[in-house]
């Protein structure tokens, strides 16, 4: 045989109908016992297997939710998606992964999303970085629910949203710097183009205006790269280093401790650095990393609870999830002479 085994092939074989075949595979009480295991030795012998995406299309039900990952700044992704997996096999769901890495077209988003619905997912999730991406979801009529993960707001009330708080923890950092007495504050931001990075942007310019303090905007991309490169450049600018620098995540404050460390810079005796997501090992990096930690299990938990609840018949909801800060040893009170 040149093809898989079909149910005829295994009524064939069994010497019964392919109704009853039908009965013995979806478990129907009223095929007798020698039947069934007729039918059930015919299967063992082809090595018939049934094919659940034809069956998903006809009844529309296919016990799947569909995850669509967009972006190539997601680095606690593994997180996500196991908070995504834990939430959907409680609740009775497979998940169906498909991703668009790095510079995504409208017309790439839109091509994944019409194969998961060919594959007769009930809802789908979509964890982006960027706005662009809820810009094209925006208005679109799949025929299933949609959780956007990470990413902004956008005005459709068909799309459910569930994001740590950014702004809120940019500020937790940099409150905590002002109140240990620095003045001088930079901001070595992830890339701009995301949505993550231009949110904390706002809470570290935020709380600087509001008390009056000030410093240095530098764009990086997220990497431990980009943080030594700018960490360096901070180094060698005129006018002296700032008394503490806020990184746009964990991975850019690797880099900049790095950086520090080769150019004899004490953290946080001469510069205090925070980061940001409160990666695994933060704390065992020298100094230990002061961070604003974001819990990523949840936010996969809570972007498949959102869907379950709009499959139960509720309208989309927007949830924002509160991050806290990590206090370690890499942030202290300004040297007195700075």
């Amino acid at each position: 045989m040149d093809r898989p085994p079909g149910m005829m092939d295994v009524a064939r074989e069994a010497g019964v109908s392919h109704i009853t075949v039908s009965r013995v595979v979806n478990g129907h009480p009223s095929v007798r016992p020698e039947t069934r295991a007729r039918v059930e030795a015919a299967i063992q012998k082809l090595g018939y297997r049934r094919n659940s995406v034809a069956r998903a299309l006809k009844s529309r039900r296919s016990s799947t939710i569909g995850v669509v990952i967009v972006g190539s700044e997601l680095f606690e992704l593994p997180r996500i998606l196991l908070g995504v997996e834990t939430a959907a096999k409680q609740a009775g769901y497979w998940v169906s992964l498909a991703s668009r890495q790095g510079e995504s077209t409208t017309g790439d988003l839109m091509e994944t999303l019409q194969r998961l619905t060919d594959q007769a997912v009930e809802a789908i999730a979509v964890v982006a970085d960027r706005p662009d991406t809820v810009e094209t979801l925006a208005g679109l009529s799949l025929g299933v629910p949609v959780a956007v993960v990470m990413s902004g707001n956008a005005p459709d009330p068909e799309l459910s949203f569930v994001e740590v708080d950014q702004e809120l923890g940019a500020r937790l950092a940099v409150r905590h710097l002002l109140d240990l007495g620095h003045r001088d504050i930079a901001h070595l931001t992830g890339a701009l183009r995301t949505f993550d990075a231009r949110a904390r942007v706002e809470g570290w310019q935020a709380e600087l205006t509001a008390a009056a303090a000030q410093g240095p905007l530098l764009e990086g991309d997220f990497g431990a790269e980009s943080g030594f490169r700018l960490a360096e450049a901070l180094c060698d600018a005129d006018g002296g280093l700032p008394t503490a620098v806020f990184a746009g995540n964990d991975q850019m404050a690797m880099g900049v401790l790095a950086a520090f460390a080769r150019r004899g810079v004490k953290v946080p005796h001469d510069v205090s650095v925070v980061g940001f997501d409160d990666m695994k090992g933060a704390g065992y990096l020298v100094p230990a990393l002061t961070t604003v930690c974001q819990d990523f299990a949840h936010l996969g938990r809570s972007a498949i609870e959102l869907l379950v609840r709009r499959l139960d018949g509720e309208p989309a909801q927007r949830q924002k999830l509160t991050p806290r800060l990590v206090v370690r040893d890499s942030t202290a009170a300004p040297r007195a002479d700075a």
